[in-house]
C-alpha cells in the first residue's frame, strides 16, 4: 500500500505526467463516444495522415509545400476514383456470384464431407459431418437475414456513402493544407511545460509513419502477386480473395492464419484434394512467407519494434473494445502505448 502511495504523490506532483494521462484520457473518451457519429472525420484524419507520409517525403526532396499538397492529393483522389469506378464493381460483381452459387459450393462440400467417414473414420464420423454441416447452415442462414438487412437499407446505405464521398475529401484536403494551422491551434491550449507528451508523439509520429507508408506498399504488393497468381492457376473468386490476402496484412500473424481458411475452401471446392487445389493453397502460403521474411524488412527501414505476442494481444484487446476498427488499428495504438511506457520511467521524479 506504501508503494502505490508513494507512487501516486510522484505522479501527482509531475505536471507533465498529468497532462498526458488527460491527453490520452480525452482522446480515449472523445473516440468512444463519438466514434460513430463523427466517423467521416475520423476516417478524414487517418486518410490526411495516410498522405502526410508522402507529402514530407517530396517536401524532404525540395518541392514547395503547396505544390507537394496538389500532387499528392490530386494522385490520391485518382487512384480513389480508379477503384471506386474499376476495382470495385469487379469485387461486387465476384461477391454477387459467390452468393449465387453457395448452394452449389455447400452441396459439393456436403458430398465431400460424406466421403470422409468412409476413407478417415478414425477421424471423423457421420453424426459429426451432419453437426457440421447444421452449424454450416445456421451460418448461411444468419448471413443471408444481414444481407437482407443490408439490402433493406440501401437507399440510406447509398446516401451515406454519398456523403462520404463528397465530405471527407474535403475534410482530407483540409487537413493536409491546413495542417500546420490546426497543429499551431491545437497546442495553444496546451501548457508550455509539455515535455513528456511532446516526447510520447514524436516516437509515435516517427513508429506511424514508417508503419502507415510500409503497410501501403505492403499492401499494394502483395494484391497484385496474390491476384497475378491465382490467376495463373485459374482460381475461383480469384480478385475477391487477393484483395483480402492483401489487406490481411493489417492484423499480423492471425490474418494471414484467417484468410488461408477461404483460400483453402476455394481451392477444395473448385479442384477436390487433387494436385491443382495444391498447387494452389501451395502459392498461398509461398506468398505469405515470402512477405513476411522478404518483404517486410526490404520495405520497413525502421520495422515497427513491438514483440509478436504484444502484436497480437493487441489485436485481441482493441479488437475486443472497438471490433474491426479495433483489430484494424492495433498496431498504432500498440505504438502509443509502447512510446508512453517508454518514455514514463525517464520522466517520473
Amino acid at each position: 500500500m506504501d508503494v502505490f502511495q508513494n507512487w501516486f504523490k510522484k505522479v501527482s506532483g509531475n505536471q507533465q505526467i498529468i497532462l498526458l494521462i488527460l491527453l490520452l484520457s480525452c482522446f480515449s473518451v472523445v473516440l468512444i463516444l463519438t466514434a460513430r457519429i463523427l466517423a467521416p472525420f475520423f476516417a478524414a484524419v487517418v486518410l490526411a495522415y495516410l498522405l502526410q507520409v508522402f507529402i514530407d517525403k517530396l517536401e524532404s526532396i525540395g518541392i514547395a509545400p503547396w505544390l507537394s499538397v496538389t500532387v499528392v492529393f490530386i494522385t490520391a483522389l485518382l487512384i480513389a476514383l480508379a477503384l471506386v469506378f474499376g476495382l470495385v464493381p469487379l469485387l461486387v460483381r465476384q461477391i454477387i456470384q459467390l452468393a449465387k452459387q453457395a448452394p452449389h459450393l455447400i452441396s459439393n462440400l456436403q458430398i465431400m464431407l460424406n466421403q470422409l467417414p468412409e476413407s478417415y473414420p478414425a477421424l471423423i464420423t457421420p453424426a459429426q459431418v451432419t453437426q457440421i454441416m447444421d452449424q454450416l447452415s445456421i451460418e448461411v442462414l444468419d448471413f443471408s437475414q444481414v444481407l437482407v438487412g443490408s439490402l433493406g437499407g440501401t437507399v440510406v446505405g447509398v446516401a451515406t456513402l454519398i456523403v462520404y464521398l463528397i465530405i471527407v475529401p474535403l475534410m482530407v484536403f483540409f487537413l493536409v493544407k491546413d495542417r500546420n494551422v490546426i497543429v499551431s491551434w491545437f497546442i495553444s491550449f496546451l501548457p508550455v511545460n509539455r515535455e513528456l507528451s511532446r516526447e510520447v508523439w514524436l516516437e509515435v509520429h516517427r513508429q506511424l509513419q514508417n508503419y502507415v507508408g510500409g503497410k501501403v506498399l505492403e499492401i499494394l504488393i502483395v494484391t497484385f502477386v496474390t491476384y497475378v497468381t491465382f490467376a495463373f492457376v485459374n482460381l475461383q473468386y480469384g480478385l475477391l480473395l487477393a484483395v483480402v490476402t492483401g489487406f490481411s496484412v493489417l492484423i499480423p500473424y492471425i490474418g494471414a492464419a484467417v484468410v488461408a481458411f477461404p483460400v483453402i475452401l476455394a481451392a477444395i471446392l473448385q479442384w477436390g484434394l487433387g494436385a491443382d487445389a495444391s498447387i494452389a493453397i501451395g502459392a498461398y502460403f509461398i506468398i505469405q512467407a515470402l512477405d513476411g521474411n522478404l518483404l517486410v524488412p526490404f520495405v520497413f527501414s525502421e520495422v515497427v519494434n513491438i514483440h509478436p505476442v504484444a502484436i497480437i494481444v493487441s489485436v485481441l484487446f482493441f479488437g475486443g473494445i472497438w471490433g474491426l476498427w479495433g483489430v484494424f488499428f492495433a498496431i498504432p495504438l500498440a505504438v502509443l502505448v509502447q512510446a508512453v511506457i517508454r518514455a514514463w520511467p525517464l520522466n517520473t521524479p
